[in-house]
């Protein structure tokens, strides 16, 4: 596989790299890894706030009176 980064975005990867004591391929993959584990977290969070504003509408419905 062949990442493409313009000039600022190699100087960023190189300095986390850097500033972490691993590789730049290592960089890459942590922040992947990082960024998936974040969306999976927004969605689960969004999930339970659906699930407890539809269980709970009723008095959130009251208390907003």
């Amino acid at each position: 596989m062949t990442l493409r980064l313009t000039d600022d975005d190699e100087k960023i990867l190189a300095e986390l790299a850097r500033a972490e004591g691993i590789s730049r391929q290592e960089a890459t993959v942590r922040a992947i890894r990082e960024a998936a584990a974040r969306r999976g977290h927004e969605r689960a969070v969004q999930d339970l706030s659906l699930r407890a504003r539809t269980r709970y509408a009723d008095l959130l419905e009251r208390l907003a009176q």
